[in-house]
């Protein structure tokens, strides 16, 4: 419970003070040694005849670095540049959180309202299950992934996952004891935005997060519906080499990983999230980064869309990306001022990679 306040007070320290830096000119850019060093972790992504990478470390507003190595696209021989969209995979999660958090602000929903007293015909197990539940990884859900047949080759859907949920009675603990980390809690956050919002997931994402931001092109896409503008696709080595492996069965659900975007359209959610146009109040936003208390009294590591936990002893708000062709991840450390963004389209990504970029710029932080 200390750690718990000790961070929520970090936390409305750093709220009531990234507006001035925000507003700051920032940094000129990382310094020599810093750069060299960067540069080299991201020669593994040079060349044209690789996927690509794109890297941006942000300090106190300014760009510390910004960086675009490989192909988007192999067969056309397109490069990655900051304008390139990229599949966030659970990166979007932040996003989904942020429509949940704009629902409660308006007084249309609340963050204890239940499955059953929001989605009509939802199964009696829904009783126990609140918004809060869904957004913090503690509802219990069956993982809906694996309750995908091995035959199936259709695409799953944000409904597809409300309709396997309704055909279940249990879950895996009782809501709030436990974390398990649920695609399917943030599949059914798309399905409670479409059915309190009276419109598509997507569309409400566009009107009230993207649009409003200034993110142009970035889209929680839909095939036939919406498309996606200097598109990075995804790809796997194989022994013949890179292969294009840009789709899956579960590529469609958009709660849960469904938004492209660049690093050009994420600075500008990233300022929203150091104090400028914000699209909540002050007091919404801290609650994204305090972690939820589990009804046994432990702590979890999840606030609203985010991780909360420490990294060489610093508070760090994070979340990483994983999906067929992609692999992505954010690091902030408000202390610090610092945010680095890093997304890639391949699926190979060494454990502990991104982490030696951010502590490259952790050491040369001011």
């Amino acid at each position: 419970m200390q750690r718990r306040m000790a961070i929520r007070t970090t936390v409305i320290i750093w709220l009531a003070t990234v507006v001035l830096l925000a507003t700051g000119c920032g940094v000129d850019g990382a310094d020599v040694a810093t750069r060299a060093r960067v540069d080299s972790l991201l020669e593994r992504y040079t060349g044209r005849d690789v996927p690509g990478a794109c890297l941006m470390a942000l300090a106190d507003g300014g760009i510390l670095y910004r960086d675009c190595r490989g192909m988007a696209d192999l067969e056309r021989g397109e490069p990655t540049g900051p304008a390139t969209n990229f599949r966030l995979a659970s990166l979007t999660k932040q996003f989904t959180a942020m429509a949940i958090m704009l629902l409660v602000e308006d007084g249309h929903l609340g963050y204890d309202a239940t499955l059953t007293e929001i989605l009509p015909g939802f199964p009696e197990y829904g009783d126990a299950i609140t918004v809060r539940h869904l957004l913090t990884h503690t509802s219990g859900l069956i993982d809906y992934e694996n309750l995908i047949p091995d035959s199936q080759i259709t695409q799953v859907k944000d409904r597809d996952v409300l309709r396997m949920m309704r055909q279940q009675d249990s879950t895996y603990f009782p809501p709030g004891s436990e974390h398990r980390y649920s695609n399917t809690g943030y599949a059914l956050l798309a399905m409670v935005v479409e059915h309190v919002a009276a419109q598509s997931f997507a569309g409400f994402l566009s009107q009230r997060i993207f649009e409003p931001l200034g993110m142009e092109q970035t889209v929680a896409f839909e095939e036939g519906i919406s498309a996606v503008a200097s598109r990075a696709y995804g790809y796997s080595r194989t022994d013949s080499g890179w292969t294009r492996t840009d789709q899956s069965v579960t590529s469609a659900v958009l709660g849960d990983g469904g938004v492209y975007t660049s690093l050009d359209d994420l600075r500008r959610w990233i300022r929203m999230l150091d104090g400028e146009a914000r699209p909540v109040s002050d007091q919404a936003l801290a609650a994204a980064f305090e972690p939820m208390v589990l009804t046994g009294g432990d702590t979890s590591e999840y606030g609203l869309g985010w991780f909360v936990d420490e990294h060489r002893g610093r508070l760090r708000f994070r979340h990483g990306g994983s999906t067929r062709g992609f692999r992505n991840a954010i690091q902030r450390f408000p202390d610090e001022g610092l945010t680095v963004v890093f997304l890639s389209n391949r699926n190979q990504v060494d454990e502990g990679y991104v982490d030696s970029i951010v502590d490259t710029f952790l050491a040369d932080a001011r």
